[in-house]
């Protein structure tokens, strides 16, 4: 327990033998679970993960004799969460702080966080971490992620590893490249515009926002927390960036960029139409919606009468300036619209985030 709150830390874990043992190890004595979750590794995570929790509960090996059989709430679990966490995984018996959890299939690294949230949302604990099975995540500064929350200053607190320069330094140069394009793109999706390095892991939530969160739909790929941060806005939760360091050593990612990128691109755009329809159509009115609808409309169609133009200009032999003029027009109108609607949002969402720094 951790000021007067309980804690539960959510480790997905996926061939991370070699890492997650140190990762349960070193789990601060405040932690009251850790829901571990195998993805159906091929290699030793699972028996590594039951070794570990032995060695963190200091018991013997007849005391994990009964992990083969599943918890009560697995099986008779409240409705709406309970039943679909029966259906992806198999969880265990504790092995003292650890509830070790089986995949039935792999599911990726979101479907990981969205079973461990389910788990720990049937659980009642206050405040949910979530911790990567690599290592990559500094345990001693998990305290300033719960700190926001339990001051109720946040529902949702992020690290970030792009805040300070000397940060950013430790940061592989692709992943930087890659985490900046997606930065900027999540601001839009997310409406939280001062939010940044979106892709980080090390993350806690309270049980409020967890319980609102709508888990059933979570996406369930790597951009997983994207989908959460746009979820959250969504329903006016409050967020804390805070700065942090990453821990990098011999790990290797499982992420193929490509897919990757196009995956996460399509989900946030979808995503961005979604927010815009509960937040300021459904649940209220806000007409930055229509002018983000009637931006990008006019802007696209000022794109295709530019192309039509020099297309008439190059072939036909007809006058660039008339068309182009007309297209021009039609693609600022569009753009300024846009740059209200953007501005608007940022003034609607100014309450909803904290940057930590210290």
């Amino acid at each position: 327990m951790y000021r007067e709150h309980t804690i539960g830390v959510v480790i997905p874990a996926y061939n991370e033998e070699g890492f997650i043992g140190d990762v349960i190890r070193g789990m601060p004595d405040y932690v009251d679970r850790m829901f571990v979750i195998d993805d159906c590794s091929s290699d030793g995570t699972w028996d590594e993960v039951l070794q570990a929790a032995r060695e963190d509960a200091g018991v013997s090996e007849s005391f994990v004799e009964a992990s083969g059989q599943e918890l009560g709430y697995a099986k008779e679990a409240r409705t709406d969460g309970g039943g679909m966490l029966a259906e992806r995984a198999i969880v265990h018996d504790p092995v003292g702080r650890v509830v070790p959890i089986e995949h039935r299939e792999n599911l990726g690294a979101g479907g990981a966080i969205k079973t461990g949230y389910l788990a720990a949302r049937d659980a009642d604990v206050d405040i949910t971490a979530t911790v990567d099975g690599d290592g990559q995540m500094d345990l001693e500064q998990m305290t300033r992620l719960l700190d926001p929350i339990v001051d109720d200053e946040a529902d949702y607190s992020k690290a970030n590893r792009l805040l300070y320069k000397e940060f950013r330094e430790d940061m592989p140069p692709f992943r930087f490249f890659g985490n900046s394009i997606l930065t900027f793109l999540t601001k839009i999706a997310s409406g939280y515009w001062k939010t940044m390095d979106p892709q980080n892991g090390y993350t806690a939530i309270s049980s409020y926002a967890l319980e609102n969160a709508g888990l059933e739909d979570l996406y369930e790929y790597y951009g997983y927390c994207n989908d959460l941060l746009i979820k959250l806005n969504a329903k006016g939760m409050r967020v804390a960036d805070v700065a942090m360091p990453a821990l990098y050593g011999d790990e290797e990612s499982s992420i193929s960029y490509p897919s990757y990128i196009w995956n996460v691109s399509g989900m946030l755009l979808r995503g961005f139409l979604w927010r815009l329809k509960v937040k300021y159509l459904v649940l209220d009115f806000h007409p930055l919606a229509l002018f983000y609808f009637f931006g990008a409309g006019t802007a696209g169609l000022g794109i295709l009468a530019g192309l039509w133009a020099l297309y008439t200009s190059l072939f036909l032999g007809e006058s660039l300036f008339m068309r182009g003029t007309g297209s021009m027009m039609l693609f600022t109108m569009g753009s300024m619209f846009l740059m209200f609607a953007m501005l608007f949002d940022m003034q609607v969402n100014e309450g909803q985030e904290t940057q930590v720094r210290e």
